[in-house]
């Protein structure tokens, strides 16, 4: 029996149901609007509800509030006689975050059991620990706000960095005419439209390569020389999504494009201006780094993590752009290892396998990586560029790996050929060390090469997957012993149990990993990152939009966790585990924990029963 009803007999109980009411919400259906009066409480009998605000189109979630729990602590102030207002200020909303059932107890109810001291003892207690909540989660951001300042947010739209009086040209505009202007107005680049609508772009470094090189004469029209697969940004997006896209693109100005039109232009020296001009001159050399110089890019790198996880940018972007420096890095090694062992007689592929195959790595761990190219013939030339690229690695801050799972071993690189006998392998004889050499494998990404090459040997891995059921099988059988855990109940209530500790790797990132990728195997889905595995699992109606969209949320709740644990755990130079405490962490981390953690094990429930 809950708390308020426990001193109430079965008689006087019926009394006050029959004043209250009983409701179904279905999942992200309103339970109280924000501006919705306040009549009395409501327990939640069923299910999981999210107390949030929306500010600015955003919502953020205060609270979760699980089964047993009650929605509408605000309202006690006017029950009370205590509130100033007249009960009509903006209030908080609440919604469904899964079905819920709810009993609505209208104030007349709680008047009557106001003189049990059970249900006074019972308030008392659930308002000391959400107010000390609140207080924890309000001290952290002021402390956050006074230490960094709004001024070194990442999180900051580009229209607030942007150049709104872009400089133009038409296309039929002359290369001199360009250097003109770009030399009146002291800037680097010249976008190029037609009235309103962007046609390309012209860069200080296009008139030195392709009209100076070239010879051309000054009358040459732009239009023959300007840049014309120009990536553009939007003035909604985020600082975080412009550097994101210079680092990848490889460019330094990008012209801010809504409906069509041209609304102002963002460089590279804008972000620099915006952050440590010290951090992104280091990182702008990573293309440059030799052998001596490598060991400083880790340290650059982590710098922009330190700041991007302190400016709370969302978790996914955190380790897109992250993982494009690491891409970077491991470019900048494979230029250096080429220009060792000499040019490649003939086509290859490199890929990347484990954290950084999923585009999830945010330290640098151990190297997971293979070779494939195009004939045994020049077998010994790969070898020794294996070799070099893991020595490259190494230096640049990545250890070997213990497993190696490495180009530099012979298990690791080959022929087409050679790969499909080894998947053969692996396939027919699907014994425990062959499945985990499986399960490593099919979380490649292509990263350098001939795409080609690469194709084929997409094309190759398919027609294998086409023979193998029996290796699906053992696979999911696997999983079987690897269930993710469920923590149904409130957390706290788990601190009277054994489990007080779980191992985010092994207990739960692996076995959604493992989840996503044997259904994407079975839907020919053979690579990805997770995220997009299940965006091509939603197409093919494997899973359904909202529970794909309820999947990559959970994925990226448990991420966010895990990547902020690890974080805390380097900066203080503490051994390093997966191993997380429930103690340290805070109500609004546990409870996203437990929604997330019902969601992920739904999913893997869906691979197992297919089985």
């Amino acid at each position: 029996m809950h708390p308020l009803f426990s001193g109430v007999s079965k008689q006087e109980m019926e009394k006050l149901l029959a004043e209250c009411e009983q409701k179904t919400f279905e999942k992200d259906e309103m339970i109280l609007g924000k501006n919705e009066r306040r009549k009395g409480l409501v327990l939640l009998l069923d299910g999981v509800a999210e107390v949030y605000v929306e500010h600015e189109g955003y919502d953020e979630v205060l609270e979760v509030v699980q089964k047993g729990g009650l929605i509408g602590f605000s309202s006690l102030a006017h029950f009370l006689g205590v509130s100033k207002s007249d009960g009509k200020e903006e209030l908080v909303a609440v919604r469904a975050a899964e079905r819920c059932e709810v009993l609505v107890m209208p104030f007349s109810v709680l008047t009557r059991l106001w003189d049990d001291p059970n249900v006074h003892d019972y308030l008392l207690t659930q308002a000391c620990v959400r107010l000390k909540d609140v207080y924890v989660s309000l001290a952290e951001q002021i402390k956050q706000a006074r230490k960094f300042g709004d001024s070194t947010s990442f999180v900051v739209p580009v229209q607030d960095l942007m150049v709104r009086d872009v400089v133009t040209l038409p296309p039929t505009a002359t290369v001199q005419e360009a250097a003109k202007k770009m030399a009146a107005t002291h800037i680097s680049s010249i976008v190029v439209t037609d009235e309103q609508t962007l046609c390309g772009i012209l860069t200080e470094t296009d008139l030195v390569e392709r009209v100076l090189g070239q010879s051309l004469p000054y009358d040459t029209v732009v239009e023959q020389v300007m840049t014309k697969d120009v990536a553009t940004i939007s003035r909604f997006a985020y600082y975080y999504d412009a550097l994101a896209m210079m680092i990848e693109r490889g460019v330094k100005h990008l012209p801010v494009v809504d409906d069509g039109k041209v609304e102002g232009i963002v460089t590279f020296s804008d972000l620099m201006r915006k952050k440590n001009e010290s951090i992104m001159r280091t990182i702008q050399q990573i293309d440059y780094a030799d052998e001596r110089t490598l060991p400083k890019m880790k340290t650059a790198i982590y710098e922009l993590l330190a700041t991007m996880l302190r400016d709370q940018v969302p978790i996914a972007q955190c380790l897109n752009m992250i993982t494009k420096l690491y891409d970077r890095l491991v470019w900048r090694c494979m230029a250096l290892a080429l220009n060792e062992v000499g040019e490649p007689p003939c086509r290859f592929a490199f890929y990347l396998m484990g954290s950084g195959g999923r585009r999830e790595q945010f330290l640098l761990t151990d190297q997971d990586h293979f070779l494939v190219y195009e004939s045994d013939e020049y077998a010994s030339y790969f070898a020794q560029l294996g070799e070099a690229m893991v020595r490259f690695m190494e230096k640049a801050g990545y250890e070997r790996c213990k497993g190696k799972m490495m180009a530099s071993e012979e298990a690791w690189r080959g022929s087409l050929e050679v790969w499909r006998d080894r998947l053969r392998e692996w396939m027919i004889h699907a014994t425990n060390d062959n499945l985990l050499l499986a399960q490593n494998f099919f979380s490649y990404r292509f990263v350098y090469g001939e795409i080609e090459l690469h194709r084929a040997f997409e094309q190759m891995i398919r027609e294998q997957l086409n023979r193998a059921k029996m290796f699906f099988f053992r696979l999911v059988e696997v999983e079987r012993q690897h269930e993710i855990p469920t923590l149904d109940r409130p957390i706290r209530s788990l601190f009277g149990l054994e489990r007080k500790t779980i191992d985010m790797k092994k207990e739960v990132l692996f076995p959604y990993h493992h989840s996503v990728q044997i259904l994407g195997l079975i839907y020919g889905v053979v690579s990805g990152t997770p995220f997009e595995r299940i965006e091509k699992l939603k197409d093919k109606h494997a899973l359904s939009p909202s529970f794909a969209k309820d999947v990559q949320k959970a994925a990226e709740n448990v991420l966010a966790i895990y990547v902020r644990y690890k974080w805390n755990q380097y900066k203080a130079n503490q051994q390093a585990s997966s191993v997380l405490s429930f103690t340290t962490m805070t109500t609004r981390e546990k409870d996203e924990l437990i929604l997330s953690l019902k969601t992920l094990k739904q999913l893997q429930t869906q691979l197992l029963s297919r089985f």
